[in-house]
């Protein structure tokens, strides 16, 4: 209209003018398939895993660096490890090479996991449990020799029947369920964890003595099942990966907000907090706020995508 002014364009518009996709959750049957391939491995190592999962580059650092020392022996393998850049779930994960080649190999569902994991940790857990139940419905999972398989109120945990020996269990996570599951896209079978059968197999069990000295062994590593929570050293462990950010902080509002009482600055756990007896000390606590680094955020992985 003529004699009024333009509007003024030298400024970008309010946050709450921004256009904004706001980022789905992951389903409960795509989480579901996303945890499948380790649902059915003891306590300790799923909680290894799904905090190594938050830092695939590491991984694929971490197996290259495995594949070049396979003469090592164990005490050598875990002091030489210990002096690695590397996150302590990725170098609890040299103890069992198989279970980190296989990460490797599968690196966008790598990738999906960690962020998964990242963004909806209570929701990943729980479906660590469905898929378990399903296991023991088909018969897939019960005790034996290697493992024993508690159900603590409907919530089933995974132990080594000997504590200072675990086996990783071989199968086929598309039909060990007692139902088909689509495979994963361009899923790599890894030698070793891999058991063509809807059973599960156990092959030669790792001694986990060798790797006490160190700080991020077998026994630093549980899961609450109850409240859903993993930790580390007897304190929450949050997960902190570089490769991904905190999507429900950033759709929430706009870069540079979090939603109430999400804190800021470093992932972790409050002074003073620590983990007794299977409950909390303290109150819960979220993960700090990180904005994504570049791109559009719509997936955080560098990776991946749930459709690739």
């Amino acid at each position: 209209m003529q004699g009024q002014a333009p509007p003024d364009q030298s400024q970008p518009p309010a946050p709450d003018e921004q256009t904004q996709a706001p980022y789905a959750d992951l389903t409960e049957p795509q989480l579901e398939r996303l945890v499948a391939p380790i649902a059915l491995y003891p306590d300790s190592l799923v909680a290894q895993v799904l905090a190594a999962s938050t830092f695939p580059s590491q991984i694929v650092d971490a197996n290259n660096w495995v594949k070049a020392h396979q003469g090592l022996g164990a005490a050598d393998l875990g002091a030489q490890a210990n002096e690695q850049p590397w996150d302590n779930s990725v170098k609890a994960l040299v103890q069992f090479p198989d279970v980190l080649a296989n990460l490797a190999s599968n690196l966008g569902w790598t990738s999906e996991l960690g962020d998964a994991y990242y963004n909806q940790p209570q929701d990943v857990m729980n479906a660590v449990q469905v898929m378990r139940r399903k296991a023991t419905s088909a018969g897939t999972l019960k005790s034996n020799q290697q493992e024993t398989v508690n159900d603590d109120n409907d919530q089933i945990d995974i132990e080594p029947a000997n504590p200072d020996v675990v086996y990783v269990p071989a199968y086929d996570p598309w039909i060990a369920y007692g139902y088909p599951i689509a495979p994963w896209p361009y899923w790599v079978t890894v030698p070793g964890i891999w058991w063509n059968g809807p059973g599960l197999y156990f092959g030669i069990g790792f001694p986990i003595a060798p790797f006490f000295g160190f700080g991020w062994g077998w026994h630093w590593w549980g899961l609450d099942w109850h409240r859903h929570a993993l930790f580390f050293h007897s304190a929450p462990y949050f997960a902190r990966g570089p490769d991904f950010f905190d999507r429900h902080g950033y759709y929430g509002g706009h870069p540079g907000f979090a939603r109430p009482g999400m804190r800021f600055g470093n992932r972790g756990f409050a002074h003073g907090e620590g983990f007794r007896g299977g409950t909390f000390r303290g109150g819960n606590e979220y993960r700090g706020y990180q904005a994504p680094r570049g791109g559009s955020g719509i997936r955080s992985g560098p990776f991946t995508g749930i459709n690739h």
